[in-house]
């Protein structure tokens, strides 16, 4: 039987833009904008000012919002950190995964270091961002369990297939880079017991070992062709618990279209959080006070409690801004009192709010064994108010999802006030998004230049 990286490295050489769906085009138009605003946004954060402290200056690629040229390697990692530094990146609701910020800054920096054109980064994009929908299926949940981000991991043989793809290299040498990926991914999920920002570097150190890879293997050297499904390989490694089903990566590719189906979230916290944040803003409308509150129970997936629900007491009382995205009881308590989940709810002054915290902490959950995840991420509260009576709210899907887009408008919505909020004029902000409008028919990248501050 052929390797499965050499089935994907014949099917990335062969992908041409010219024939990519409109909708996959329409979606990597969406990553691009989001990712920007996203990193705009960080810009000035302490984990982006340390990330960049660590890289050399001086290079032909762009790390947006930030003076000067950088090496792909840095630009790459520059920008997929800040991408994915606020949690407020889009999803894959099979996986999940975060494919923008992995996918968009690797294949930028790649096509800038080679003078490459806006095809190509279409290409680049589209390809490299199926690839890590469908890696992310075929052991569900598994790599959480295995205490790795699956974001960190997929995304390095995501970014090497589609900076492959963009560099238009042979299927030998792409079924290498894939090879030589699978050495390169990592990434555990440790930074949930204190809210360190480790889990913030995964998604620009996988794009960054993308671009590594393709290039060492156009280089000639030579990775192992069963990364995948080899006795000592990938998920052997990486999802241990399961037995791997590889339909879900090779049946129709090229043919039928995963990537449309990515998520961008209106929320800045855990994904699986968000729909349970509408469940709370609909009952803040409904008129109910906090003070009417006796307790809320939430029915939940068992594979996120122990990302999102415990250790409870902490998450009731999140020690850090980072660590509260990745609490649903502070997320649905502060999305009850603002109406919603920005960059403004996770600041030192809001983790630390008595009244939210209180709220926070009436918040508990009960294991719904029929739950969809990850196929589907649903919400749910049953608040019980002191006068007895109950309020019983649902989520079938999250908004922002495959069953719920977001528009265009409020999606160049959220990217302007990203884009406000890092900084950036509206002016600006309005000419970044007519680039990301034409930018896949431009001969070369050299527009993102003026987006260097």
């Amino acid at each position: 039987m052929q390797p499965l990286a050499e089935q994907l490295g014949a099917w990335l050489a062969s992908s041409n833009p010219a024939t990519l769906p409109d909708d996959t085009r329409e979606t990597a138009r969406r990553l691009l904008l989001d990712v920007a605003g996203l990193c705009i946004a960080a810009r000035q954060s302490d984990y982006v000012s340390a990330t960049r402290a660590s890289v050399d200056v001086g290079g032909a690629c762009t790390a947006l919002g930030h003076p000067g040229g950088f090496d792909a390697f840095g630009a790459a990692l520059l920008n997929g950190t800040a991408a994915h530094g606020e949690d407020f990146d889009d999803t894959f609701e099979g996986g999940p995964v975060h494919a923008g910020a992995v996918v968009v800054p690797a294949v930028l920096a790649a096509c800038e270091r080679e003078r490459l054109g806006g095809d190509r980064l279409l290409v680049g994009v589209v390809t490299g961002a199926e690839l890590m929908c469908r890696l992310s299926l075929v052991a569900p949940k598994a790599t959480h369990a295995a205490s790795f981000h699956p974001t960190a991991v997929f995304g390095a043989l995501a970014a090497a297939g589609g900076v492959s793809a963009a560099l238009r290299l042979p299927s030998s040498d792409i079924a290498s880079a894939l090879g030589i990926a699978g050495s390169m991914a990592s990434g555990i999920i440790e930074y949930l017991a204190e809210g360190a920002s480790t889990k913030r570097m995964h998604a620009g150190w996988a794009a960054q070992s993308g671009v590594r890879a393709a290039l060492m293997a156009r280089a000639g050297f030579v990775g192992p062709r069963t990364v995948l499904e080899g006795p000592h390989g990938f998920y052997r490694a990486f999802a241990p618990s399961a037995k791997p089903d590889f339909q879900p990566l090779q049946s129709d590719l090229g043919q039928k279209w995963l990537m449309p189906q990515i998520a961008f979230k209106p929320y800045a916290c855990g994904t699986m959080t968000q729909p349970f944040v509408d469940c709370a803003i609909e009952l803040a409308e409904q008129g109910v006070a906090a003070a009417d509150i006796e307790h809320i129970t939430c029915q939940v997936s068992e594979g996120t409690v122990h990302r999102l629900w415990e250790p409870l007491a902490v998450k009731h009382r999140p020690p850090t801004p980072y660590a509260a995205k990745f609490s649903t009881p502070y997320c649905m308590a502060v999305g009850f009192f603002d109406r919603r989940a920005g960059f403004a709810q996770f600041t030192e002054s809001r983790v630390t709010d008595e009244a939210v915290l209180a709220l926070a902490g009436k918040i508990r959950y009960s294991i719904n064994p029929r739950d969809e995840y990850p196929r589907n991420f649903t919400g749910h509260l049953l608040a019980t108010l002191k006068d007895g009576s109950e309020r019983d709210i649902r989520r079938p899907y999250m908004r922002g999802g495959v069953h719920a887009p977001l528009s265009s408008e409020e999606l160049e919505a959220k990217f302007m006030d990203n884009a406000v909020y890092g900084g950036w004029s509206r002016q600006q902000g309005e000419r970044f998004r007519a680039l990301s409008r034409g930018i896949f028919s431009d001969a070369t990248l050299d527009a993102l230049m003026e987006f260097r501050s």
